[in-house]
């Protein structure tokens, strides 16, 4: 199966004329040979402009490759505008499939009766389309009134179209491995592995349900920064597998740039706002939607100076540990701070890169990077540009690729992305600075010490009743292992003296039956046999002791 959808994708890309973006000069003359023995393949799209022959020929492939289009649409600063304006069509304009057919799943999930029952005004028109699901508007009735709900449908045999995709991803990962020097370095296997568990994850409906509700927790524990996320409602008990209930929102598509600009909608807020959910999540709450591109963030515009957001499709999320979580955060305030020496540290600490790596020339190289980045907007910086050059330092000093953090890496780009549209003289850094310090202050300090002794009173008062038992018991049994250990010190004591009298007592006798010998040859032969004899019985006598 592998073998048969790479043929497909090396046969899209050439009939829509993609091998085009390589100019000639730079091809090698094996791959231009192969481009002529597969004549048949011939660019069938050359009345179309380049870029949109690039989105169609994605659109064509599927959602693997849809979603990497969706990244790229975020990356203004990477893409001519024409790009980034044909892939952004991919965020919620993909080509739908039959809107009765969708109907039809739903109603064979939920049962004929339960969506007689509780579902109205079904439009069989998708209000949107996305690469692994689209999403129909209904009416709800639940607990006595009537909701407006969006009901999101998986594509009819996506799943095979996924592992046919993933098993050329893996394909290509094993031969970068094997062929490329940085192959093993980059890790392209553990990178595959990571991206297959999450988006397979998108294909249980009931799994994205369940992160939902937890983002909408996250964000409703009283704290001031809960209102600038809204999360909708998830009906779950209409949920199924393949069929996710929902309610329907209504807000702005962050891309709508200038209809939030006629609104006057503070811009600057809304883009500061944006880094702090992002930052709020990842570090507070070590649970962050990783899938923010346009097509599933809105925008509440109600107030235009107090705008908010709203995320929908959590079918991605990403998690960090305590240890990567914290290291993160002390990186990101040691860069905030320009303190690449603790940067530098820090990554020969956690092991990414080697033990033996010079601190004092990584943290040079990493400055030569980092440096030119600070206090100046998104406008000024070409991320990209820092991007290839953190590149080139890896792959210097041989830093491995993190699998576990593929999700916040991906999640960081589409946030410089979102930012960089809404307001691109924000600066990312001071934004986040104050974040993060307080962040690092509550996990280190003074406060994170009493935080944690009242997270644990609560065991602490259980077991007290316990600890004068549990002393007593403690200090009995020391005493008996004592005793025991002190009769056992002192056989081993006599044992050891003993064995040392036989040795010593052996090696005298053995001395001295050789002695007898010598004497044997040199003088009284009687006399030496004596001798030997006693010798001999002495040593017997003294190891039978």
């Amino acid at each position: 199966m592998s073998s048969i959808r790479l043929y497909r994708i090396v046969k899209t890309f050439l009939q829509f004329g993609l091998d085009e973006l390589v100019p000639k000069y730079k091809q090698p003359w094996y791959a231009k040979l192969a481009r002529l023995s597969l004549f048949w393949m011939r660019n069938q799209h050359k009345d179309k402009p380049i870029a949109l022959r690039f989105r169609l020929a994605i659109e064509s492939l599927g959602p693997v490759f849809i979603k990497f289009g969706q990244m790229l649409s975020t990356r203004r600063d990477l893409l001519p505008d024409d790009f980034a304006n044909e892939l952004a069509l991919l965020q919620d304009q993909v080509v739908a499939f039959d809107g009765e057919e969708a109907k039809a799943l739903v109603i064979a999930a939920i049962g004929q009766e339960n969506f007689e029952q509780f579902f109205a005004d079904f439009d069989c028109t998708p209000l949107a389309s996305a690469s692994i699901a689209q999403v129909h508007t209904a009416s709800l009735l639940h607990q006595g009134e009537t909701r407006q709900v969006v009901i999101k449908v998986l594509r009819p045999k996506i799943g095979k179209i996924i592992l046919a995709d993933l098993k050329v991803m893996s394909l290509f990962a094993d031969i970068v491995t094997r062929l490329f020097p940085d192959g093993k370095r980059l890790r392209p296997k553990e990178v595959v592995a990571e991206y297959r568990k999450t988006i397979l994850d998108e294909l249980d409906l009931n799994r994205e349900a369940a992160n939902a509700i937890q983002l909408k927790r996250n964000f409703s524990q009283g704290y001031d920064s809960d209102k600038v996320l809204y999360v909708p409602e998830i009906y779950s008990e209409h949920s199924h597998k393949n069929v996710l209930v929902m309610e329907r929102i209504y807000g702005i598509g962050v891309g709508e740039v200038q209809t939030l600009t006629d609104l006057g909608v503070d811009m600057k807020l809304l883009a500061e706002r944006g880094v702090e959910v992002f930052f709020t999540q990842v570090f507070r709450d070590s649970f962050f939607h990783a899938d923010m591109h346009p097509g599933n963030v809105f925008v509440n515009a109600t107030n235009p100076a107090d705008p908010t957001w709203i995320a929908i499709d959590c079918g991605i999320v990403g998690t960090l540990n305590r240890e990567d979580k914290r290291y993160l955060a002390e990186n990101f305030v040691a860069f905030f701070n320009r303190d690449y020496r603790k940067v530098a540290q820090l990554h020969v600490d956690s092991g990414w890169v080697p033990n033996d790596t010079s601190v004092d020339e990584f943290e040079f190289a990493i400055r030569t990077v980092c440096e030119p980045i600070f206090n100046k907007p998104l406008a000024e910086i070409s991320f990209g540009q820092v991007l290839v050059n953190l590149f080139n330092t890896a792959r210097r000093f041989n830093m491995e690729v993190q699998p576990q953090l593929v999700l916040l890496q991906k999640t960081l780009l589409y946030i410089e992305g979102l930012g960089r549209q809404l307001y691109p003289q924000l600066d990312l850094w001071q934004t986040a600075k104050p974040f993060l310090e307080d962040w690092v202050k509550e996990q280190m300090g003074v406060k994170a010490v009493f935080s944690k002794i009242k997270d644990n009173i609560p065991f602490w008062n259980e077991k007290l009743p316990e600890i004068p038992d549990l002393v007593y018991d403690y200090l009995k049994a020391g005493k008996q292992s004592h005793e025991h250990h002190g009769e056992l010190i002192r056989q081993m004591t006599l044992a050891q003296a003993k064995q040392g009298q036989r040795i010593i007592c052996s090696v005298l006798a053995g001395g001295s039956f050789i002695a007898a010998s010598v004497f044997y040859t040199q003088h009284f032969q009687s006399l030496a046999i004596i001798s030997a004899t006693f010798t001999l019985v002495f040593s017997l006598l003294a190891l039978r002791k």
